[in-house]
């Protein structure tokens, strides 16, 4: 069986080195894009374009390579993002040799002299979730997008505006390694009604830039940054009741989250906990609960200030209104008051086989009480106390201030 070669375009022909045209000159069946194949109109052998009919093309390749060399030209390189990884899928990885070349994504980036390393490739070709680019915009600094004749840098544009996003910096490059090659610079409200050549790479870049504020807390200029004990003042809530950052980190810890997960957040109050377990729970479910109108429009407002997309609120009184909600793997109750053992009970009864439940309480009456509810259903327990002083500016030096004191509860549900 003789080898299938797929040759990377690279940006166009004059990419190709001399082995990559001694291999397209033997080729007895050159296969590829009517682009492609354009540049190679004299080539003698026998001509295959490619169209969405990829098992087609398969069953084509398959017959002839017994034979004949059959080639395959790809845009740009073939294993990124490319016909690679589906050849040799299918014919096997002994039949077939890639050569690679220079992808439009790294020439994106050399165009605008901007490292790429640290940076998130997003192709929205074909089928592939629209939702993956504004996760990746919410997540990372540089997005470089592989648009599709419906998702355009015009639809990208409206969906950054539609998430908030209007103050990212888009890079639009058409036509790259072509004379009509054009590389502008846009603001999203700029770019959404622009039309673009159908050959297109984009580059989003966001500015977000931290500053060190008086004290100790770290705050965002223009949009706070998520990340675990993001310090309170950085949320809407109402004084006092949101769950302080050193306590939120170790509570969702305790949770032992991973993407994919249903999470409850009981009492949101502010939403805290459930918008830091979203940086966790990649591809999962987070449901907020909270009784309070004022509360849970503060959830709204962080939710919207922190672009969370995986987050639901429900405002409901506890534990009326849990039996509607899909049933979850991880439980926080940060809040619940007089009813804090009905929750528990009704909440741990939803919770999934092998799921956990961490509660955070002030009081030693809650403490006792909500370790035996959870062991009379079945869970095993641990608890963890958790003392935490801050840094305290005084005229002659620092000193520490002290937090109040918080137990947390976690509850594992055994498997049955």
């Amino acid at each position: 069986m003789i080898p299938v070669h797929v040759i990377g375009m690279g940006l166009g022909p004059e990419d190709l080195t001399a082995r990559h045209l001694k291999i397209i000159e033997q080729a007895q069946l050159l296969i590829g894009g009517r682009r492609h194949l354009a540049y190679f109109k004299d080539h003698p052998g026998k001509k295959k374009v490619i169209t969405r009919d990829m098992r087609g093309l398969i069953r084509q390749i398959e017959s002839q390579m017994h034979r004949k060399q059959v080639v395959v030209l790809a845009s740009g390189d073939p294993n990124f993002f490319g016909i690679g990884p589906l050849l040799v899928a299918s014919l096997g990885a002994e039949n077939v040799v890639i050569h690679p070349n220079i992808s439009s994504v790294a020439a994106a980036f050399s165009r605008i002299k901007v490292s790429w390393n640290d940076a998130t490739v997003v192709s929205l070709h074909g089928e592939r979730p629209e939702k993956s680019f504004l996760d990746a915009v919410a997540r990372d600094d540089k997005v470089a997008v592989l648009t599709d004749s419906r998702k355009t840098p015009g639809w990208l544009a409206r969906q950054l505006i539609e998430g908030g996003y209007e103050k990212v910096r888009m890079c639009v490059l058409e036509n790259l390694g072509t004379p009509e090659e054009r590389i502008v610079w846009y603001s999203p409200a700029e770019a959404a009604s622009e039309e673009f050549a159908k050959l297109n790479v984009v580059i989003v870049l966001r500015s977000d830039t931290p500053e060190t504020a008086q004290g100790s807390s770290l705050h965002f200029k223009d949009h706070p940054r998520l990340h675990l004990g993001t310090p309170e003042a950085c949320y809407h809530h109402e004084a006092g009741l949101i769950t302080k950052a050193e306590v939120r980190a170790i509570s969702i810890a305790k949770l032992r989250l991973w993407p994919g997960l249903v999470l409850w957040d009981l009492g949101a109050g502010s939403g805290s906990v459930a918008l830091e377990a979203s940086l966790l729970l990649k591809g999962g479910k987070i449901i907020a609960v909270e009784q309070n109108p004022e509360r849970a429009n503060d959830i709204r407002q962080n939710k919207k200030q922190f672009k969370v997309r995986n987050l639901d609120i429900v405002q409901v009184k506890l534990p009326s209104g849990l039996k509607a909600l899909p049933p979850p793997d991880r439980i926080f109750i940060g809040g619940g008051g007089r009813d804090l053992l009905r929750i528990i009970k009704a909440a741990g009864d939803r919770l999934n086989p092998g799921g956990v439940i961490v509660i955070n309480t002030i009081l030693f009456g809650s403490l006792d009480r909500a370790i035996a509810t959870l062991q009379r259903l079945g869970f095993s327990t641990e608890v963890v106390h958790v003392q935490v002083s801050r840094g305290k500016a005084m005229p002659s030096g620092e000193r520490l201030e002290a937090l109040n004191p918080v137990w947390i509860i976690t509850g594992l549900k055994l498997e049955t």
